[in-house]
């Protein structure tokens, strides 16, 4: 964030008031862009290269896929100077595609294990006695549901943050996830409807789970 800051702030006191004093085969601007742009990229590499926690390479890619190019590389003031010197992306694609695998696995693998918990919650909710909540006069088991869609709806949002490919190779993987959550709920259900007949809150608890079809839907 300094580094970025900087940058910016530098390369647009160059273009309002340096630039002008040197004659145009100088290529005042391009001198200090492509300097800022080699060390903030050295940077970019070391810590790429490094170990980073999930929400650092988070960091670092809306870094080398939004904030960079598309914050201060489109910068009202810097756009078309900045256009002049090409200045390429602040790490290697391979290293780029390094970093989106990585989080693209952690992604999913935080995503699949909240999935499981939720419906380890619900299906624990089903042996306690007590009757399902109502919503609209209806019985509803409307946690579970939103929480799941919630959590791919985030999961997806984030991604397309990162970048459009990113964001559509994450909902890939997740519309994998998903039909096998909802096997692993019915499947539930089922065990729920064959072994809990006697259960105090029996029907209003499967009528809930059928309403949530609706939602998942």
């Amino acid at each position: 964030l300094h580094m970025g800051k900087t940058m910016k702030e530098d390369l647009t006191v160059v273009v309002k008031y340096i630039k002008q004093l040197y004659p145009p085969e100088f290529n005042v601007f391009s001198t200090y862009a492509e300097l800022y742009h080699t060390y903030f990229a050295s940077q970019a590499k070391k810590n790429a290269e490094s170990h980073l926690e999930d929400k650092d390479i988070y960091l670092l890619l809306s870094w080398v896929h939004n904030i960079y190019p598309k914050d201060m590389r489109k910068d009202h003031v810097l756009a078309e100077e900045l256009e002049k010197v090409k200045l390429g992306s602040l790490l290697p694609s391979s290293l780029s595609k390094e970093l989106e695998k990585k989080y693209l696995d952690s992604e999913e693998a935080t995503i699949k294990n909240s999935l499981s918990k939720c419906l380890d919650k619900e299906i624990q909710r089903w042996k306690e006695d007590r009757e399902p909540e109502k919503l609209n006069g209806h019985f509803q088991s409307e946690l579970l549901a939103i929480f799941v869609i919630q959590s791919i709806y985030s999961g997806q949002k984030r991604a397309k943050e990162v970048s459009a490919a990113v964001g559509e190779e994450l909902s890939r993987r997740l519309w994998q996830e998903l039909p096998a959550f909802l096997r692993s709920y019915k499947d539930a259900f089922e065990d729920f409807k064959e072994k809990s007949k006697k259960h105090r809150h029996y029907k209003p608890i499967l009528i809930a789970s059928v309403n949530n079809c609706w939602n998942f839907r």
